[in-house]
């Protein structure tokens, strides 16, 4: 249990799994260890696609370089640079992605039976280890906004009203931001958490530019929270796949890494590591700087599509100081449905006709991803692209689908329910059974349904029309979602 306010100050200009690596490729080591490639030379096609200078680095655990599962040199020096960029007590590198990262955070604060109070609208990770835990969901229903068809933040009265209606739970999680941009009052419900003896836990997916940028909404650990998850490869800038994990002075780092080291792999890449070392460095040293452009681009990219006419770019003017307490500036949530098409439509136009990816397509709105590598000629082509969209597809909106967010009726625990014998239905037969399995859109990971909810007619009519549109269905062991497995 550490704390960082009474630490020597570090030097942020070190990266130092990346200098290990430097070194080691220097040494011209004899490889007689995994992996077999023995730095490229196993596999030319790979070494040609990769490059040579990227195989010489996948290397293995070694003295020298460390060993992720229990680090005490050039791994655990970069962690303690990270847990100080980042404001934390403690911070652990996951090589699993931020899933790796929520499913330990909620594996360390919960075991079986215990109560965690978070928003319906989370990321699959985060119900899959109430699957593996055994914990027990109390969900907090976020209001939805009717115009855009998204579920908001969580109202600090909601909160209030689920902990003393639930005193016993241990942990309150909250999405910090949501997917489109949204923050509630951490400040506000830390304190409401700690009073009650409840840890506070963030997923920060998509929050890691809060630690670094300037006038931008709270981060996790700087309102106080216990633990947060940070997807360092979305807007940090590091490998896919490379996360960091939080945490506060409160929580025992030993433990947590041994809750880690439950379900992480013990063979961690060092490529995945060092990117998030060197990214780590590149955000302490200019992360005020850079975050600075990218909000002047989303800034500049919403006035202009707004200017376009029948796309709605949301921005901060939307806080309301409760359901939505505070806005992510740096997000480019555009909502499409005015000019008569879906999100995942016009998804589908931008990629096919455009050549132009954009992180997702839902319902009723579209997110293109801005970060540390974006430029303004990009967002010129984006914008471009909307209003040629707009001009030669726009049609009557009437019959659209807008709401984003069901409401669920939970009936049994995720884990109870995953584990239950249950039985495979036609989908159109599942009306009033209970769900096993997970269905959702990926992006963005939010289940439509999750294990021990209530199929409704609301829902199944959403999977059909979201299968209509063309989103992109996960979950189920069906793969054309033609049957659900429900309990029996």
């Amino acid at each position: 249990m550490n704390s960082t306010t009474n630490r020597t100050p570090l030097d942020q200009n070190r990266a130092p799994i990346h200098e290990a690596l430097e070194q080691f490729r220097q040494m011209r080591v004899v490889p007689f260890d995994v992996p077999g490639h023995k730095r490229g030379r196993g596999n030319p096609e790979l070494t040609a696609f990769l490059g040579q200078q990227c195989v010489s680095v996948d290397v293995n655990s070694m003295k020298p370089l460390d060993n992720l599962c229990h680090p005490v040199s050039v791994i655990r020096e970069a962690e303690q640079l990270a847990a100080e960029a980042f404001g934390a007590a403690e911070a652990f590198l996951m090589v699993g992605g931020t899933t790796s990262a929520v499913q330990s955070m909620v594996l360390t604060a919960c075991k079986r039976g215990d109560e965690i109070i978070l928003p319906r609208n989370v990321h699959r990770s985060v119900i899959n280890a109430l699957v593996l835990c055994g914990a027990v969901p109390v969900y907090v229903n976020p209001e939805v906004d009717h115009r855009l068809g998204i579920s908001l933040g969580m109202k600090l009265s909601q909160v209030e009203k689920a902990i003393q209606e639930h005193p016993n739970a241990v942990a309150v999680l909250v999405n910090n931001p949501t997917y489109y941009g949204i923050c509630s009052d951490l400040r506000g419900i830390v304190k409401l958490a700690h009073e009650h003896g409840m840890l506070f836990l963030a997923d920060e997916a998509h929050g890691t530019h809060f630690y670094f940028g300037k006038d931008l909404p709270v981060s996790a650990m700087e309102a106080g929270a216990d633990m947060a998850s940070v997807s360092m490869h979305k807007s940090g800038g590091s490998l896919t796949q490379s996360s960091f994990l939080l945490a506060g002075p409160n929580v025992h780092a030993g433990y947590v890494r041994q809750i880690i080291n439950l379900t992480q792999t013990t063979s961690g890449s060092y490529l995945l590591m060092s990117s998030l070392d060197i990214s780590r460095r590149n955000l302490a040293l200019r992360g005020e700087e850079i975050f600075g452009k990218v909000r002047e681009i989303a800034e500049y990219a919403r006035a202009e599509i707004n200017s376009i006419g029948g796309y709605y770019a949301f921005g901060p003017e939307m806080i309301n100081g409760d359901s939505i307490y505070d806005f992510d500036p740096i997000k480019l949530s555009i909502h499409t449905l005015d000019i008569g098409l879906a999100g995942i439509e016009v998804y589908d136009l931008l990629r096919d006709d455009y050549d132009i990816q954009i992180e997702f397509g839902d319902i009723g709105n579209i997110l293109a991803y801005l970060s540390i590598g974006d430029r303004i000629q990009e967002v010129e082509r984006l914008v471009s692209a909307l209003a040629e969209i707009r001009r030669r597809y726009q049609h009557d909106k009437t019959g659209m689908l807008s709401q984003e967010y069901i409401d669920p009726q939970v009936i049994v625990s995720p884990q109870e329910a995953f584990y239950a014998e249950k039985e495979s239905l036609p989908i159109l037969e599942t009306k009033g059974k209970v769900c096993s399995e997970f269905v959702m859109c990926y992006p963005p990971g939010i289940p439509i349904l999750a294990p021990g909810e209530m199929i409704t007619e609301d829902i199944l009519n959403y999977i059909l029309y979201a299968k209509e549109k063309g989103c992109s269905m996960t979950g189920p062991e069906d793969p054309e979602i033609l049957r659900l497995n429900v309990l029996k």
